[in-house]
């Protein structure tokens, strides 16, 4: 994780350089305090998920473009090769799985809820649309009041610029692929 740390702080530090960003103005976009935004560009402070996706959707990236270093062009992708975060007292884990590139616009991240896990998700950016395919457990997915359930095999597909939340209503580990598609709209 300190390493994951560093790595965030570097990527962030990088972008609002080349944004020419003041930590007043990445502030003001992001919904973050200024010294927070400083302590995680120094590595000093671990930031929450939500806080990450806050920093996303103010610079109109991707999570993953903050969270890991640049890849080959051509590689064998394997799960302990990113971070993972880890919330809900660890009944929810996520972590990249297919990084952002500009001309596909789109990640994808593996994600898993133990029983009872729930993660909830503030709208990312505009334009934004999640494609949920599930491999294992039954899911639950809320999205503006309304809920879904897809199970082993099935996928759902929302517009992710809402509110959302997921949760395991079964009793085993769900297990699902998320891919991030970001309009250039």
């Amino acid at each position: 994780m300190n390493n994951l740390i560093h790595v965030i702080g570097s990527n962030m530090s990088k972008i609002r350089k080349e944004k020419r960003y003041s930590f007043d103005q990445l502030s003001q976009l992001t919904g973050v305090s200024k010294s927070m935004l400083a302590e995680i560009e120094k590595g000093q402070k671990t930031p929450t998920v939500t806080t990450l996706w806050k920093i996303a959707n103010g610079l109109n990236m991707s999570l993953s473009s903050l969270m890991v270093e640049q890849q080959p062009s051509v590689k064998i992708i394997k799960p302990e090769d990113f971070p993972h975060l880890i919330e809900d007292d660890g009944k929810y884990i996520t972590r990249p799985f297919i990084t952002f590139e500009e001309e596909t616009q789109f990640e994808v991240h593996k994600m898993e809820l133990k029983p009872g896990g729930v993660h909830k998700s503030k709208p990312h950016s505009k334009g934004v649309k999640e494609y949920v395919f599930v491999s294992t457990g039954s899911l639950e997915i809320e999205v503006e009041e309304e809920v879904y359930q897809a199970s082993s095999g099935q996928a759902v597909v929302f517009s992710g610029d809402v509110n959302h939340i997921y949760r395991n209503i079964g009793e085993e580990t769900v297990s699902t692929f998320i891919l991030f598609y970001y309009s250039k709209s």
